[in-house]
């Protein structure tokens, strides 16, 4: 059930700990209501019954002694009564009391009841008959026989005591409920807000961390609770923040030293052209300018690539693909760009995925392999327990251990190939693998059983 807007919005202007403490005391005060009005109507009822009991034994030993000696003998018995509070009457069959345990009660009987030989019933009176003052009285009467006359032996208490005891209880309660609820006030009061200045803490360390600082961490309270657990998860989040501003700068300052070379070519090569007023050096210019605005081009669509798969920002068209068909264009593109023979073992097999964005994993894990291969380039396409492999292979040195998984990283050349000229941009791998890993796939690099470096990628078969 949600509450009114008005309501709501009062309770958010009262903050957390004024809403805990509120929240505790209303609990804590109804259950102290439900659990005093449980207590007083338990009390009552045991009070009754102990009442009941005396006087249902009572009675049922006068009236044992009538049936079996006679009314004089219980006249005698019930003389002592009175020491303990009970106030007894025999009664016959005309309603005259022949026996009672009191002078004064034998005017009248404290009771209407007229209980069969044998029988009891019960009655609460406001008045008896002979008994000065106002107040309840618990009457229990029993049916007895002697001889052919029957008798009622009536049995009575006060029951102002237990009203007393009751009431008593009732006032202790009303008296201690608001002590009791201004202790759980301000116990919750101090608990929350102790809790709330280590929130606080955490909250003020978090305020102050900026750019600039974001190798700063907040303090983790050595207690094992929730609070510990928001400091040790916030400090996770710092470093998951650091780590992905480092690797943004890293990013940029990548890329900004990749396009610096054929800016840098490019501007000499105007300004040479500018400079030569027959024209001639253009012709010998242009080439390579040519050749540098293509390599930019690719490096910022490699850039663009990037930076849309760390923001989600691509989508993968995904359809039937024959994998088979995508590699044999690649596989003849290579050939007829290339330098190093090209071999193949190709099986028919279906995939699902984006086709350009599958052309392009294997476009430059081949050109990798061409640019590292000493003679040939060998492709091997094969369905494996519910997987497409393929392996790219390549007669040069295979990728060292150490460097298997750094090969992938954005910007990284091996030792053997850190030229720009030869040794591409760095980026190839890393969007490879990255979009190989949307398409539910992997991509490994090892070495061969013959020795060749190969570069594995694995994607699921169409189902």
């Amino acid at each position: 059930m949600r509450l009114p807007r008005t309501v709501s919005g009062v309770l958010d202007r009262w903050g957390i700990r004024n809403q805990s403490t509120a929240a505790a005391v209303g609990v804590v005060a109804l259950a102290l209501l439900a659990g005093g009005v449980l207590l007083l109507v338990l009390l009552q009822n045991a009070l009754t019954a102990s009442t009941d009991s005396v006087l249902r034994t009572k009675a049922n030993d006068v009236a044992a002694l009538i049936t079996s000696q006679d009314v004089a003998e219980a006249g005698q018995s019930i003389s002592t009564a009175a020491r303990v509070d009970l106030l007894i009457q025999i009664v016959d069959a005309s309603g005259k009391v022949v026996e009672a345990s009191d002078p004064s009660l034998k005017t009248r009987p404290m009771s209407s009841l007229d209980s069969a030989p044998g029988k009891s019933e019960v009655q609460t009176v406001s008045t008896l008959a002979g008994v000065p003052g106002d107040g309840e009285y618990y009457v229990v009467a029993t049916g007895a026989r002697s001889g052919s006359e029957k008798y009622v032996v009536l049995t009575a208490r006060s029951v102002q005591v237990q009203s007393d005891t009751v009431r008593t209880v009732a006032l202790f309660l009303l008296l201690a409920t608001p002590v009791l609820l201004l202790i759980v006030g301000l116990s919750v009061r101090f608990l929350v807000g102790r809790s709330l200045r280590q929130v606080e803490t955490i909250r003020s360390q978090v305020a102050v961390i900026d750019g600039r600082r974001l190798g700063d961490r907040v303090d983790v309270p050595p207690t094992r609770d929730e609070l510990a657990a928001l400091a040790t998860t916030m400090n996770a989040m710092l470093s998951r923040i650091e780590t992905a501003d480092t690797a943004q700068r890293q990013f940029l300052s990548h890329a900004s030293h990749e396009l610096r070379s054929p800016l840098t070519t490019l501007r000499t090569g105007l300004e040479v052209s500018a400079g030569d007023p027959t024209h001639r050096a253009w012709q010998d210019i242009a080439p390579v300018l040519q050749s540098e605005t293509l390599r930019m081009g690719h490096l910022v669509e490699d850039l663009l690539t990037l930076s849309k798969a760390d923001d989600s920002g691509f989508t993968l068209r995904r359809t039937d693909v024959d994998l088979d068909d995508v590699l044999a264009t690649e596989l003849s593109r290579l050939r007829a760009t290339g330098s190093r023979a090209v071999v193949s073992q190709v099986q028919p097999v279906r995939v699902a995925g984006d086709p350009g964005r599958l052309a392009q994993i294997l476009r430059n894990v081949l050109d990798n392999a061409e640019r590292h291969a000493l003679t040939t380039v060998r492709a091997t396409l094969k369905p494996d327990k519910g997987e497409a492999v393929l392996w790219i292979d390549n007669d040069g040195p295979p990728v060292p251990a150490p460097e298997r998984e750094r090969i992938f990283e954005r910007f990284v050349r091996l030792d053997e190939s850190r030229s720009r000229d030869t040794g591409g941009s760095g980026l190839g791998l890393a969007i490879a693998r990255t979009l190989a890993e949307a398409h539910g796939g992997t991509i490994t690099t090892g070495q061969a059983p013959d020795g060749f470096c190969r570069f594995e990628i694995r994607l699921p078969l169409l189902d």
